[in-house]
């Protein structure tokens, strides 16, 4: 039998599986969350201070939705979107970011990859411009997954990221909630996308909680607790009551409900937030392998928006609007 035509055959079946492959990567569905914060906003606010807020959350969908439908990675979706979040002075996060008790300002971000479960974290950093970036170096360039402190801020110099004064972080909002000494929980910044590859990954960053005690963490820069990612279930980012999302792992057990369970996203996320958590205590975004995306939180408002290939395009803060 003559090879010749078998091994021309295979390679016009190779070429045609590897350019149907790239089709569909350019067809497939993409999907972006995000979430400022959850708390108590006032919904008799200025319709003024709304629209900043509103703005504020479609800018960075936008930013991710453009990286996601030109192929480009959940991971520098999340990144540059919390990036964006990190440098608008109305979240607690980067710029804007709340004060300790000492009126300094100590910020807390982590990042994860669904793909292979790799993950980076930076806690008590004060003048790292974009804690966000720096935890992302921590996961690309070191072994390590957190670091902490004056380590994490010598670190950032070795690595030549954007530095700042600690002052840079100030706000006459965050300093007058820290006047009053008002321990809502809002503020908090976070990301999860879905490229059209199917990897997923999470994203968040925070300030922490006003008039903290120095040298506090929260749940932000721990990975299974405010952050988590992993291509076989879904990613998460929360918000709230980071003492509460610690002990009860929240983020990692909304996972763990749908890989051990088989709870759907909205259950899983339900279950923690809902049934596990008080009331007022925060919430979290999340988005599954198969591009379901929910959102829960037990507050009265949650800054929240959502984009995806379908065409949904929305931005929320209460539950309603």
């Amino acid at each position: 039998m003559n090879k010749l035509p078998v091994v021309l055959l295979s390679l016009i079946l190779t070429f045609f599986l590897l350019n149907n492959s790239f089709a569909q990567n350019d067809n497939a569905n993409y999907i972006i969350v995000i979430h400022g914060g959850a708390g108590f906003m006032n919904e008799m606010m200025p319709e003024s201070e709304k629209a900043v807020y509103y703005t504020a959350l479609e800018e960075a969908l936008n930013i991710g939705k453009t990286i996601l439908e030109n192929n480009g990675s959940s991971l520098d979706a999340v990144e540059k979107v919390v990036r964006f979040l990190e440098d608008h002075p109305g979240f607690n996060a980067g710029k804007g970011a709340v004060y300790t008790s000492e009126g300094k300002h100590e910020l807390d971000a982590s990042i994860m990859f669904g793909k292979d479960l790799s993950c980076g974290a930076v806690a008590g950093v004060t003048i790292i411009k974009n804690p966000i970036s720096l935890a992302r170096l921590v996961m690309e360039k070191t072994p390590h997954v957190l670091f902490a402190g004056t380590g994490a801020d010598e670190l950032g110099k070795k690595f030549g990221v954007e530095l700042v004064e600690n002052s840079y972080f100030d706000t006459e909002k965050a300093y007058q909630e820290y006047l009053r000494s008002k321990e809502n929980v809002k503020g908090t910044v976070g990301c999860v996308a879905l490229d059209k590859f199917g990897n997923i990954s999470a994203a968040t960053s925070t300030g922490g909680r006003t008039n903290k005690m120095p040298g506090r963490v929260g749940d932000s820069p721990l990975v299974n607790a405010g952050t988590y990612a992993n291509n076989n279930t879904c990613g998460v980012s929360a918000t709230g009551w980071g003492e509460l999302f610690i002990r009860n792992t929240v983020a990692f057990n909304i996972s763990a409900l749908m890989e051990y369970k088989g709870y759907t996203l909205q259950q899983a996320c339900d279950e923690m937030i809902r049934n596990r958590l008080p009331e007022g205590t925060g919430g979290v975004i999340a988005v599954d392998k198969n591009g379901n995306y929910y959102f829960s939180f037990n507050t009265k408002s949650m800054l929240r928006g959502v984009a995806t290939s379908s065409g949904i395009f929305e931005t929320k803060i209460w539950h309603d609007r």
